[in-house]
Formats: structure tokens, sequence, C-alpha cells
């Protein structure tokens, strides 16, 4: 599997400043993604959105998609071209097919907020 392209530089830190600014939009929408602010600080925006990308029911998606604001997801934003040099071929495929499944998972998956392992 083709990992991330090279990135701009500086587009890392402004991803994970986005994916910080993640819970004060869905704040604004009347939830609040505690567990999912967590695990980015303690893993950094981008490696949690390569993690959580996978994991169906933790970004807040659902609500979004249901609110008509897929745009202010995490999927979307891992999408916007400045970002995209950040993450795989594989992962940018499932943030796309998240944004457009209309059989999207009603799971709650659990998130653990604790550090993943990094290689």
């Amino acid at each position: 599997m083709p990992g991330p392209r090279n990135a701009a530089p500086g587009a890392e830190g402004r991803f994970h400043k986005e994916m910080m600014g993640l819970y004060d939009r869905f704040s604004a929408l009347g939830f609040r993604p505690v567990l999912l602010r967590r695990f980015v600080l303690l893993n950094g925006g981008v490696a949690a959105a390569r993690e959580l990308v996978f994991k169906p029911g933790t970004t807040g998606l659902e609500r979004l998609l249901d609110s008509g604001k897929a745009e202010l997801s995490m999927e979307a934003l891992m999408l916007r071209p400045e970002y995209q040099a950040l993450f795989s071929e594989l992962e940018l495929k499932e943030a796309t097919q998240r944004l457009a499944s209309d059989s999207r998972s009603r799971s709650r998956g659990r998130l653990q907020a604790q550090p993943t392992e990094r290689q």
C-alpha cells in the first residue's frame, strides 16, 4: 500500500489545528465529541485521522450527514487539496466512501482515548 505523499511544509500542524477545531464546530451543532478531542490531543491530528477513518461511529460523521453539514467532517477535512498529501490513497478512498455512503453505519464504536503505538 503506498503511503502518504510529500506534504507542504506546515500542513501537518495546520491539519492538527483544524482537527482540534472540530470539537467547536460540533459543539455549535449540539454535541460535544470529548473523546474525539482527547484522541486528537494524545495522537496528533494526522495520526488520529488515519486511525479513525477506518472506525465507523467515532468521528461524528453520521450526525453531520443528518444535519446536512458533511463539509464540517474530519473526512471532508482529509480530502481538502492542501491536506491530501498527508494521507495514503487507501485512507483518502475510505474518507471519500464514508462521505458518499447512503447506507452509513449507525454503530457507535467506542473510541479509546489512549495514545496509539507509533511506528
